[in-house]
């Protein structure tokens, strides 16, 4: 008979339930099941509406409504795919009027054969998909393993090799401390699985019934003390949020981090067929810049650029856009390759703007990427960039890609963007965003965001990743009424027009602490600001009338 205490089980549950897992949907699929209160908030008005949006409904309501458009304006998604079919993005969707579709060449000879709404760099010629991927310390580890692993200091060692052991040493500790973490996790999982089927299997006797609910469960009147001891242990269960599917997700990512993303002996790379640390080697991929792991880029395109009034569903935050789509982040970590490529494609096909919604805190091949970022710089291309989601202060912490270079150069066409909620209290910084008075720019929403999903559907979320897609939404509506705005005036508008708040204080995010500190929001950002449209264009417009 298994032995439980109805304590350790909960203190069980909780502890492996608030795995932080931001830039995640909520599993729900329809408007009609989402918290209609949150339905479009990040477009409301701080003024307005007293809702800390990015006051976009605002700014068609009240400045565009007798003004027109003058560019349609492509914002580059680089991301893990986007389902371009989903009803609220008809008309969305970026073409490349250089390209015929379907038959099989490359009409436009960029290298890339009917690439006529993006590229997926994750794929192969054989319409294959890269899915898992090894994180990118795990990577490094894997490569310098056999150079350094009898290396006992650096005493010897070339000043390359001096910077190449520091990066091993890192990476080394970081796999070994990940892979203890969620090998344990997956032995208190498995443990916490037995205990519920105990639990159940006690309440299914006892209701001489193969398949129980809730209702079942609060039924139960009975004088056993383990039928009592089951009940009482599954409803506290319940009262704390605890479902199948919750646990059932939670073992599937556990097993995600050990088959596929801390696995040393797995090497999906091979499946491309390239050389992925070779910038040049470019004839790989294809057009299927959907994949099968369109949720995230899907989420971020519908921030963008959903239909605005149709009444189906969220209104994206700019009108007059095109999304071009390029698929680089597997379920892992993206390769410093494929963005550079896929940086390199956007401004070459024309695109205004690039968001990027992913990051990691390793790289040794950041050369690749740097050039690319300077390449975009030099075009005209505005870069916007989340945060990430781990509560770190990017001050202190190196985090790729990034607006500061290995030379320490910063590119200055460039926003690193940070997440907030709707209302303005003690929790309206994100817990989870990152921060930096230095290396983040401004924030914007990214709390309970709601957005599309891939198959026509709609879901919930949090994260940096969604706040970064406001931004962009926000300079491709402001661009798309005043196009004579270089990169760089643009960005200096977006800082210097954002919703100040220089008195309030906020809790600091952590994700990891129970006691949280509380800072001035104003040192959390260079600008202590939140996005705000009505105000970029007021700003615009006086530097730039428009007829």
């Amino acid at each position: 008979m298994i032995r439980f205490s109805k304590s350790s089980i909960l203190l069980l549950f909780l502890s492996i339930g608030m795995i932080p897992v931001y830039s995640q949907s909520r599993g729900v699929t329809t408007i009609d099941s989402l918290d209609v209160k949150y339905l479009n908030w990040y477009n409301r008005s701080p003024v307005v509406d007293k809702v800390q949006g990015a006051a976009t409904d605002q700014a068609y309501r009240e400045f565009l409504r007798d003004k027109s458009p003058r560019k349609k304006v492509v914002v580059a998604v680089i991301d893990g795919g986007v389902d371009i079919y989903h009803p609220e993005l008809e008309g969305k969707i970026w073409t490349n009027k250089k390209e015929i579709a379907g038959n099989g060449l490359d009409d436009d000879n960029n290298g890339y054969v009917d690439d006529i709404h993006g590229w997926n760099f994750i794929g192969n010629s054989k319409g294959e998909h890269l899915l898992y991927e090894n994180m990118e310390f795990v990577r490094i580890f894997k490569k310098l393993n056999p150079r350094f692993s009898g290396v006992k200091d650096e005493n010897g060692l070339s000043a390359e090799e001096k910077r190449l052991y520091a990066v091993y040493l890192r990476s080394k500790t970081k796999y070994e401390e990940e892979l203890r973490k969620h090998t344990q996790r997956k032995k208190d999982l498995d443990n916490f699985e037995e205990y519920v089927n105990h639990f159940e299997e006690v309440l299914r006797k006892h209701l001489r019934k193969q398949e129980i609910t809730v209702e079942d469960v609060k039924s139960v009147k009975t004088k056993s003390e383990m039928v009592s001891a089951a009940k009482e242990a599954l409803l506290d269960l319940y009262n704390k949020g605890f479902t199948r599917k919750d646990l059932a997700d939670m073992q599937k990512r556990s097993n995600d981090f050990l088959n596929y993303y801390l696995n040393l002996d797995f090497n999906p790379r091979a499946q491309v067929e390239d050389d992925p640390e070779d910038p040049g080697d470019i004839h790989y991929g294809n057009n299927d810049v959907k994949g099968p792991r369109s949720f995230h880029g899907t989420f971020v395109a519908g921030v963008i650029a959903a239909a605005r009034g149709n009444g189906a569903g969220t209104d994206g935050v700019a009108d007059h856009v095109e999304i071009m789509t390029l698929r680089v982040v597997p379920d892992g970590d993206e390769r410093d390759k494929d963005v550079a490529l896929a940086i390199r494609y956007a401004v070459d096909n024309g695109a205004d703007i690039i968001n990027m919604s992913f990051g990691k805190y390793f790289s040794i091949t950041r050369g690749i990427l740097d050039d690319a970022v300077r390449y975009a710089g030099d075009h005209n291309v505005l870069m916007i960039h989340s945060a990430g989601n781990e509560a770190d202060n990017l001050d202190l912490t190196e985090h790729y890609p990034s607006a500061i270079l290995a030379d320490g150069s910063r590119v200055p066409n460039w926003i690193t963007v940070g997440a907030t909620s709707n209302i303005l209290n003690k929790e309206f910084c994100g817990i989870f965003s990152n921060y930096g008075a230095e290396n983040v720019d401004l924030f914007a929403p990214g709390v309970n965001i709601i957005s599309l999903a891939p198959d026509n559907k709609y879901e919930m979320g949090d994260g940096t990743s969604f706040s970064g897609p406001v931004v962009s939404g926000v300079a491709a509506l402001v661009w798309s009424y005043y196009p004579e705005l270089t990169a760089l005036q643009l960005k200096d508008i977006l800082l210097e027009s954002s919703t100040k708040y220089p008195k309030a204080k906020v809790y600091s995010p952590d994700i990891k602490s129970p006691k949280r500190k509380k800072v001035k929001f104003a040192t959390l950002s260079r600008t202590g600001g939140i996005v705000n449209a009505y105000n970029a264009l007021l700003a615009a417009g006086k530097a730039l009338p428009v007829n």
